[in-house]
């Protein structure tokens, strides 16, 4: 068993060998850009992309001429969030998400704020998930865009994304919904839902760093987005750069593979985080899980420990490669908003550990896992009492 063990896939997850593989010939041996199709080596790089964009829309239930390529899911998600609102400004001002978005997404709405726009952030409940007649309560004929997240990067919950999509529709509003957490890990179909767009990463199916895409039905479609990087008019002209081909080849086979293997993977890390959960639950009585169970991720667990603090137990954990939330707030030492808005109270929050497994995770890892924060929570404990 490897050390530390990593239990943090939510945040990355290493590149899948048969991934690397895809990638590697486009580095040195098929290196043209796939814009230079006026010779064989673009032609070649052209090819691929072609190849791959259908590879990426086949996990989704898209059309390939439905597929973005960006740099990841952050640039998806300010394209889809910016892009819509400025292309619809005429029709209206009004734009709705939930208070537990991905920072690229509430970041976005804050920036459309500044210029004008009115941004309805919508609560959830202890489980981490938004009501449904809250959502229907807040729209108007002047909402052009709901951006509701398929999956939550901290508490793996699943939100109701089709219907709130049917809601949206009803009201003339668009749909994205940021699934960087879902796509490859749940069966999500685009079509099925009903979203208008859709973003997602490479990293988090174990693809490479630095490559996404963002899906933009055209499928009876009438609306635009404005793009947000100009020069060259790559990609429809909704995302100007030379594509990152060796990048986008790695996604297209991180997404063949999910398509291909994802329910049995989803079932075996579903059996471990159960397990997991036990484990924890037999040692620590009075742990606090965080969210929904019954609707969330296989492969998440966030829990809460009373009575201990939250950055020493972190530091206890040796051996142990965990998060005490999503990667984008690791490096603060506030209580996770996601925590807080599910009305987790500082101490607790404070207290939570994030679990992502993953697909190397094994049987062994997990014991080891249950083993080091039963100990380290004995430990601390211990040394309270002792203190007081």
């Amino acid at each position: 068993m490897k050390r530390p063990v990593y239990l943090d896939y939510h945040a990355t997850t290493p590149v899948d060998p048969r991934v690397l593989e895809a990638m590697l010939p486009f580095f040195t041996e098929r290196f043209g850009n796939a814009s230079s199709r006026s010779h064989a080596y673009g032609q070649a790089a052209a090819d691929a992309v072609d190849r791959a964009r259908a590879d990426v829309a086949s996990l989704i239930g898209a059309h390939h001429h439905e597929v973005v390529f960006t740099s990841g899911a952050t640039e998806s998600n300010n394209l889809a969030v910016k892009g819509v609102a400025q292309a619809s400004r005429s029709r209206g001002r009004h734009l709705v998400t939930v208070v537990t978005e991905h920072p690229s997404v509430l970041d976005s709405c804050h920036a459309l704020e500044r210029e004008g726009w009115h941004v309805t952030r919508l609560p959830v409940g202890p489980d981490g998930l938004v009501d449904l007649a809250r959502v229907e309560a807040v729209l108007t004929d002047a909402t052009v865009l709901v951006s509701v997240m398929a999956a939550n990067n901290e508490i793996g919950v699943l939100q109701p994304v089709g219907e709130i999509a049917r809601l949206a529709h009803a009201h003339g509003a668009l749909v994205h919904t940021d699934a960087s957490q879902a796509v490859g890990r749940v069966p999500f179909d685009v079509t099925a839902l009903g979203v208008d767009l859709c973003s997602f990463t490479a990293h988090k199916i174990y693809g490479p760093k630095g490559v996404g895409a963002l899906y933009v039905r055209r499928a009876g479609a009438s609306f635009d987005v404005t793009a947000q990087m100009h020069g060259g008019g790559h990609e429809r002209g909704l995302r100007s750069g030379t594509l990152n081909v060796a990048g986008i080849a790695g996604l297209a086979r991180a997404c063949a593979i999910c398509r291909d293997e994802g329910a049995a993977e989803a079932a075996r890390l579903g059996a471990l985080r159960d397990r997991l959960l036990a484990g924890l639950r037999a040692a620590i009585p009075d742990l606090r899980v965080n969210g929904s169970m019954a609707a969330r991720l296989p492969h998440n667990l966030n829990v809460s420990v009373p009575g201990v603090d939250g950055q020493t137990l972190a530091l206890a954990l040796d051996g142990l490669a965990v998060s005490s939330g999503s990667a984008c707030h690791a490096s603060k030492a506030d209580p996770s908003p996601v925590l807080k808005a599910l009305g987790v109270e500082d101490r607790l929050a404070l207290a939570s550990i994030r679990f992502g497994l993953g697909r190397w995770t094994t049987e062994e890892e997990i014991v080891f896992a249950v083993e080091t924060v039963a100990r380290a929570v004995d430990d601390l404990r211990g040394m309270r009492v002792h203190l007081a």
